[in-house]
């Protein structure tokens, strides 16, 4: 295996770390800060919108150089705020630097994807971008239980002591495995930006938001739904997120081959359907205890193989802005995470069991396959392999 692309999933296993690990060890940051478990929610909320304002800023201005020295300063962002969000003394400066680490992450995808898809073969750009996204598949699997763990029994800090390390090692692994690439000649600032003036970038930015916030009106409630519907002991939660990450490893591999085989968009338009249908089925069999464990499994392989295809919808059709469009993308993403999580809370609101997000989720990822086959049919027709 290239070990440039090896180079770009270690950035995924840091990324990812710092992004959903935070779920787990949000009650011991509230005790250690002294403060409530919402309050201590809005660094999840700083987190998202600083994937959201980065992503795009950060590529817009740094076109006019080298694919490599962009990522080395994301990297070294990545390492320099999640250490002083380790070891931050007070709040101000707590919130301050994990906003700003959250402002690496669409960046660093957005610009790893299309470095990923030039040393890829002729055909394999999609599986090289799932090699890639594999990282943070790791990370759900093995790298955020294992961050839980070191919260809970030690200290949070710990835990993103061990994750900006994480940084410094991808810093120093693509420093010695990522070639020298020149940077695009015709990428310029408001070449970048004049992306987002055609109504497909829009159209894009919607199948992500509302298709991907299916997955996360489900995996916002997983506990709750496996506990109280289910039925299993509180013990057997980390047992079903690991099932959850094993199935996401397993997804975005498939994903990759897929995308390559009938095209992104057709890969895209399948996955969403398919996201629909599972999750229906949990909605359905969620109170038989002995289907958690396999359902666990299936949902997140079937949910995060639409990762790589999504972006390589994305990098073909945004020619002269591929790296800012794959960047928005990631800020698409996190956006669906606050649409599921927001719209998977309201029928718990309103009284309803813990199965009932899973509708809600049925719901939105039906839309982003009709938004995809929208696409597909305006936009694709006449062009090739998007």
């Amino acid at each position: 295996m290239n070990k440039a692309l090896i180079a770009l999933a270690f950035g995924g296993l840091a990324i990812g770390m710092t992004e959903f690990t935070m779920m787990g060890i949000l009650p011991d940051i509230a005790k250690d800060l002294q403060i409530e478990i919402p309050e201590a929610s809005n660094l999840i909320a700083l987190y998202a919108l600083g994937v959201v304002v980065g992503a795009p800023t950060l590529v817009a201005f740094s076109g006019k150089y080298s694919p490599r020295n962009i990522l080395l300063f994301l990297m070294l962002l990545f390492f320099v705020f999640n250490g002083i969000f380790a070891i931050a003394p007070n709040k101000v400066l707590l919130l301050t630097s994990r906003f700003i680490s959250g402002f690496p992450h669409g960046a660093f995808f957005g610009v790893g994807s299309v470095v990923a898809a030039r040393l890829a073969k002729p055909g394999k750009e999609a599986q090289a971008i799932s090699i890639m996204f594999t990282g943070m598949t790791i990370a759900n699997l093995a790298g955020v239980p294992l961050g839980t763990y070191i919260g809970h029994h030690y200290s949070w800090r710990i835990t993103y002591a061990v994750i900006s390390l994480l940084g410094l090692i991808t810093f120093l692994a693509i420093y010695f495995w990522m070639p020298k690439m020149e940077a695009s000649k015709t990428n310029n600032v408001l070449k970048q930006i004049s992306y987002f003036a055609r109504w497909d970038a829009w159209l894009m930015v919607a199948v992500i938001a509302i298709g991907t916030g299916g997955l996360f009106a489900w995996i916002s409630y997983i506990a709750p739904l496996v506990t109280d519907v289910s039925n299993l002991p509180e013990n057997r939660v980390p047992v079903i997120m690991i099932l959850v990450g094993l199935g996401m490893f397993f997804g975005n591999i498939i994903g990759g081959k897929l995308a390559d085989s009938i095209t992104p968009s057709k890969a895209v338009i399948i996955g969403f359907i398919a996201m629909a249908m599972c999750l229906l089925v949990v909605f359905f069999i969620a109170h038989i205890t002995y289907l958690a464990y396999p359902m666990a499994f299936i949902t997140g392989m079937i949910s995060f193989s639409i990762g790589s295809p999504l972006q390589m919808m994305l990098i073909n059709n945004a020619k002269g802005a591929e790296t800012f469009a794959a960047a928005a993308g990631q800020a698409s993403f996190n956006i669906g995470n606050t649409l599921g999580a927001y719209l998977g809370a309201v029928p718990i609101t309103l009284g309803y069991a813990y199965n009932y997000p899973s509708l809600v989720g049925v719901s939105m990822a039906s839309m982003g396959a009709i938004l995809a086959y929208v696409f597909w049919r305006k936009v694709v027709k006449g062009k090739m392999n998007i």
